[in-house]
């Protein structure tokens, strides 16, 4: 069961990644030079245009994508961790499913829980607990029995983020997980994650909305063409100096207070594209 971060817990990242660098074949570099450090207890949004990286990015921190660099797990080279350790430390979260597994949901779940299981070993307990937690934080209980290919895409994208849930990681790395979900899903998987940094966990998130990583995250990370170009606090990276030349755009610029006392946020919202000369 993991704890909620300590103030001293959040002076050692979690997860350190140094000049990652990864380029498909006849194509650009994806990743040139991007470095980051994910603590416990915090929520760390990345942001940036359509092929700055970002996806690119979460893969390779997981281990999917070999990128050149090096990244330390829980102070651990991953390149050194077996798949399975691998899996109980860092969890991914997709955009979607490639094919869908002829699986119901809670099936789809408890798959996330093979990390902690000898193998032919029966069920524990803990580990129903888990699959059962997981699906009701993301509303899918009544839909444990519902095969993967009956249910709505955002139905779906639960289901992942439910699964990397049941997986009990210490980081847990998002690739845009409100796509296909609608308001106010949309928010309540913002309070999720959130929910899971302050129980401890070190979350990564990409997306491109805004104003939720303004309003939940405590840093954002904004890549260029691979590179990091900017890193703080939303107050400093929701800035017309850092957002407009990257974005092409006009941009609204105001602030609002957040729910649940989390005081004033910037929220950002495009207006006009920019002509270029």
């Amino acid at each position: 069961m993991l704890r909620p971060a300590s103030e001293g817990a959040l002076n050692e990242p979690l997860l350190v990644a140094r000049d990652l660098r990864h380029a498909y074949p006849d194509g650009p570099p994806a990743l040139d030079g991007a470095s980051l450090a994910l603590h416990a207890g915090e929520l760390v949004s990345v942001l940036g245009p359509n092929g700055a990286g970002k996806s690119t990015l979460v893969r390779a921190l997981a281990g999917v994508v070999a990128a050149r660099g090096s990244i330390e797990l829980c102070g651990e080279p991953i390149a050194t961790l077996t798949p399975r350790r691998r899996a109980q430390l860092i969890a991914l979260v997709p955009q979607g499913l490639r094919a869908l597994p002829e699986l119901s949901v809670e099936r789809f779940v408890l798959a996330g829980r093979y990390a902690h299981m000898k193998r032919f070993a029966p069920l524990r307990r803990e580990d129903l607990r888990a699959v059962a937690s997981a699906l009701e934080r993301l509303e899918l209980s009544e839909l444990s029995g519902r095969l993967l290919h009956e249910l709505s895409g955002g139905q779906r994208q639960r289901a992942l983020l439910a699964r990397a849930l049941a997986q009990e990681a210490r980081v847990l790395l998002v690739d845009e997980p409100t796509t296909a979900l609608d308001a106010a899903q949309q928010l309540a998987v913002f309070e999720l994650l959130a929910a899971l940094a302050r129980e401890g966990r070190a979350v990564l998130v990409v997306t491109h909305e805004w104003n939720l990583a303004s309003q939940f995250a405590s840093r954002l990370l904004l890549l260029e063409r691979g590179r990091v170009a900017a890193s703080g606090t939303p107050d400093e990276v929701l800035r017309a100096e850092v957002l407009e030349p990257l974005y092409g755009s006009r941009l609204l610029y105001g602030r609002a207070p957040a729910p649940e006392g989390r005081g004033e946020r910037p929220y950002v919202l495009p207006w006009a594209r920019i002509a270029r000369g």
